[in-house]
């Protein structure tokens, strides 16, 4: 009895050993792979910037005139403004070593700051809709939050507002036409944006 104990845990620790060995011959190709495009990545030289999907904030429909005197919605203006004379590109979900392979990397810092800027202005939408919302300006917030959408935003709270407002307004049909736009997104949020669709449309049902 003895000798079967010692020779199963003789052989568990076996099959352990070689488990921890693959998974660490493995780990360690991954990291050389990486490493590997890095250096491709850095050796990269600049090109053209004209493909760019530059995003043009229609700031002419927003409601610069609505809530005047409030703190919060005077900061988003503002922040709006700035951004408006600004290039905003989306690049959830790009690294900056694909970004430095497609684009060279001298140009790693224009790229970046073109990234921050929609990531700002995404969350300002977000934010400014939901003041707007509450105030029940709910078009308003609704035509911001779509715009949003169109940009590939991956604000799950973009989404749970705007389903929201699609199932107070008795148009569950227009959370259904956001789906294709979820299940493309480039992002970590992809199954959980997906998921608020689902359970809207449940609830809405």
């Amino acid at each position: 009895m003895n000798f079967l104990i010692n020779a199963s845990a003789l052989l568990f620790s076996a099959f352990v050993a070689l488990y921890l060995f693959k998974n660490k011959k493995s780990q360690a190709s991954t990291q050389n792979d990486f490493w590997e495009k890095e250096r491709e990545a850095n050796s990269t030289r600049r090109k053209s910037l004209d493909d760019l999907d530059y995003i043009k904030i229609p700031i002419e429909e927003f409601p610069m005139s609505l809530l005047d005197g409030v703190p919060k919605a005077e900061d988003y203006k503002q922040i709006i403004q700035t951004l408006d004379e600004l290039p905003i590109v989306n690049f959830t979900g790009i690294s900056n070593t694909e970004l430095k392979l497609r684009y060279g990397a001298p140009n790693i810092d224009v790229l970046s700051s073109y990234d921050q800027n929609y990531t700002l202005l995404v969350r300002t939408l977000q934010q400014w809709a939901q003041l707007l919302y509450d105030a029940g300006y709910v078009e308003e917030a609704m035509h911001m939050l779509e715009f949003s959408v169109s940009t590939g935003t991956d604000v799950s709270a973009t989404y749970k507002l705007l389903c929201q407002i699609y199932t107070e307004k008795h148009t569950p049909e227009k959370i259904g036409a956001l789906y294709p736009i979820a299940q493309v997104l480039n992002s970590a949020m992809q199954k959980t944006i997906v998921r608020i669709l689902q359970e809207a449309e449940q609830s809405a049902g």
